[in-house]
């Protein structure tokens, strides 16, 4: 044991007064050092890992929300109305699943146009929120088109 780690268990702190030290015994000065001492070569040992992020299924991707460009909204709207995509009309048997691969189109074009990722949730947000709430805008952009 070297004389550092001697000197710090010579030093222990004194159990409270009041409260018997064999059903509470005190910290030592030594568990402390111990474990402070560990925690850092932890913190390194992790720091100096430069493991990859960790890896998400492609459903669970997180995209930051930013603002959508006119540009980008404009190809959206092209595309879903072209897909039809609010249609309530036709033999579709499972409306779902087209609506989701009309959305993946949307996705795949602004990303490959505008290099922006954005998830379908997102797009459908932005669209209904076109639709309902800022329908002066999306006026605007069937004008456009």
């Amino acid at each position: 044991m070297c004389y550092a780690l001697y000197t710090l268990r010579m030093h222990e702190t004194p159990p409270a007064t009041g409260v018997p030290s064999s059903i509470f015994p005190a910290p030592s000065l030594l568990a402390q050092w111990e474990r402070t001492e560990t925690q850092q070569v932890h913190a390194e040992e992790s720091s100096n890992d430069e493991s990859p992020e960790p890896r998400t299924s492609r459903s669970r991707r997180r995209f930051k929300a930013s603002n959508m460009s006119f540009v980008e909204m404009v190809e959206m709207v092209d595309i879903l109305k072209r897909a039809h995509y609010d249609s309530k009309h036709g033999p579709y048997l499972n409306p779902d699943v087209r609506k989701a691969k009309i959305m993946t189109k949307v996705v795949k074009s602004l990303h490959r146009n505008f290099g922006v990722g954005r998830s379908k949730d997102q797009l459908r947000k932005r669209w209904s929120d076109l639709k309902l709430r800022k329908y002066n805008q999306y006026r605007r952009m069937k004008r456009v088109l």
